[in-house]
């Protein structure tokens, strides 16, 4: 049996032990859900580690397991990770350790949140682990779910019901998109299966016409990109993340949220190269309304959380400018940035809410002089502010750095903006946040606060551990991404020299099925 089934099982298997457990029994549920997600980490990062030597399959992927399920259709549960997607689980394990960690701050209902956290752990690790759409997207499902509950119940502010409809009519539409999206593809391949690395094995030999491409690479380009707050679907989170619980918003903001960018990284990209290249400088100006509105907005917050979500909004557009920039350094940049936005997002989020349970505000101007009462605390979070700034050190700077020389080559203009809006107006928002919260006098009502002790220090440093090593050691992420990356690109480029060679014939929607006898025969669409 795979790893990759252990990482992911070991949080599902305990939310149904949590299920026979008394409620009053509290202790008891605590360590089974910091117990299952404390193991799923130690797996993420043996697989981690292990990773270079491990055996490959004959599609590049590693610790592999397939289990055939409706063959018919050609459903089966296949677990597989190779450079795009082994990061992402080894930050989605270490995260989820983390936010199981922080929900001491829990004290009502706490047998249904953890049940609900580890059901969103299991199904997070299971979707970024998944080499079949079925379950790739059901999986994604499974973990969202239980981000509308958490919020709805657990959630804290006047607009907590609002918040909660907004971030699951939003989501819900994305999610549905997205799913039309992923239909008309395996109706549309060919394949017969939904096997991802089948279906693109079966686009090199019979490449996607034209006319099908540019109808279902929209489609997941907003469909995953409403589920990850692309500008201007991006209202949403901000408000869910300012008043969700912390560790929801640590998993939900650091991991969940980049299902979107490795959907459209590992199935868009390969598969409708031709549409992602008529939508590149789309995507492009899209993500300038990410880095430059969204930052505009994040500087006139007065509530912490909502500075965070708009800034956490801020970030994703630079993933967007990595993909949309189609090279090997651009789509490297990318994941890197999707990595240690993860680690950095359950930060701050965390951060936020060990003040919130010491001060019962939120309020920046209610805070101030609080590194004077909790200089851990205080010391965690500039340091996370100074990531989000991109200081050199943290593993934010090597992504952004490198999907800059990457955007460079596509668009000089746009990464020149994309540029200023990260320097300038993070630099803003973040250091002004930053003094007002930490430095100055402190009120007197915060006398009686208390530092993290430490147990409560161990979430926080754990995050901050795995920024600075990534930071200083980046090539123990772009050694393991970057040949897989060159898979995309070069992928990227023989589909369009093979489209192009194609003929195409229009689309019929109505059963979303090619006449595949008008177009020819598929062979000759593959270069001498």
């Amino acid at each position: 049996m795979s790893i990759l089934t252990y990482i992911a099982g070991w949080p599902l298997l305990a939310a149904l032990a949590l299920i026979v457990v008394p409620r009053n029994y509290r202790v008891i549920i605590r360590a089974i859900a910091v117990l299952a997600t404390l193991i799923s980490a130690v797996l993420a990062v043996k697989m981690f580690c292990q990773f270079a030597g491990a055996p490959v399959d004959a599609d590049g992927y590693r610790f592999v397991q397939q289990i055939p399920w409706v063959e018919s259709l050609g459903i089966s549960y296949h677990v597989g990770v190779d450079g795009l997607n082994v990061g992402l689980i080894l930050m989605g394990a270490i995260v989820a350790f983390a936010a199981a960690l922080c929900s001491w701050e829990i004290q009502t209902r706490e047998k249904e949140f953890y049940i609900l956290l580890l059901v969103m752990t299991g199904g997070i690790l299971g979707a970024f682990a998944s080499l079949d759409l079925f379950f790739f997207y059901f999986l994604h499902e499974l973990a969202l779910v239980p981000t509308f509950i958490m919020i709805g119940v657990w959630g804290r502010g006047e607009k907590k019901n609002y918040a909660t409809f907004q971030i699951t009519l939003y989501l819900s539409i994305g999610a549905l998109i997205a799913l039309i999206g992923l239909i008309a593809l395996y109706l549309q391949s060919g394949a017969n299966t939904f096997d991802i690395p089948k279906i693109i094995e079966h686009a090199k030999a019979n490449p996607l016409a034209v006319n099908a491409q540019n109808f279902i690479f929209p489609l997941l380009l907003f469909g995953f990109g409403i589920l990850v707050s692309l500008w201007p679907f991006h209202s949403w989170a901000p408000l869910g993340y300012g008043v969700a619980p912390s560790p929801t918003a640590m998993l939900h903001a650091g991991v969940l949220k980049k299902f979107g960018l490795y959907g459209l990284i590992r199935i868009a990209l390969p598969l409708s190269p031709q549409a992602a290249q008529s939508w590149a400088h789309v995507i492009a100006w899209l993500c300038v309304g990410n880095i430059l509105y969204v930052g505009w907005v994040a500087m006139r917050q007065k509530d912490l959380n909502l500075l965070i979500g708009n800034s956490s909004v801020a970030h994703m557009g630079f993933i967007f400018l990595g993909i949309a920039s189609l090279n090997l350094i651009g789509v490297t940049g990318a994941v890197l940035i999707m990595i240690a936005h993860g680690f950095l997002a359950a930060l701050t989020f965390a951060l936020s809410g060990y003040i919130y349970k010491q001060t019962g505000t939120l309020q920046i101007s209610e805070l101030g002089g609080l590194c004077r009462k909790l200089p851990f605390i205080g010391t965690a979070l500039l340091m996370a502010a100074m990531a989000g700034c991109g200081l050199p050190g943290f593993a934010n700077f090597v992504g952004e750095a490198t999907v800059f020389f990457g955007a460079w080559k596509m668009f000089p203009s746009i990464t020149v903006i994309a540029l200023w809006g990260a320097l300038v107006i993070g630099g803003i928002y973040m250091t002004r946040a930053i003094r007002n919260i930490l430095h100055g006098p402190l009120p007197e009502k915060w006398n009686s606060l208390t530092d993290a002790n430490l147990w409560r220090k161990l979430p926080y440093a754990l995050l901050i551990v795995s920024l600075l090593i990534f930071g200083f050691v980046p090539k123990l992420l772009t050694e393991k991404i970057n040949p897989d990356a060159q898979k995309i690109v070069e992928s990227f480029k023989f589909h369009i020299s093979s489209v192009q060679s194609a003929s195409t014939v229009p689309l019929k929607t109505e059963n979303l099925k090619l006449n595949t006898a008008s177009i020819g025969n598929p062979q000759s669409a593959i270069p001498n």
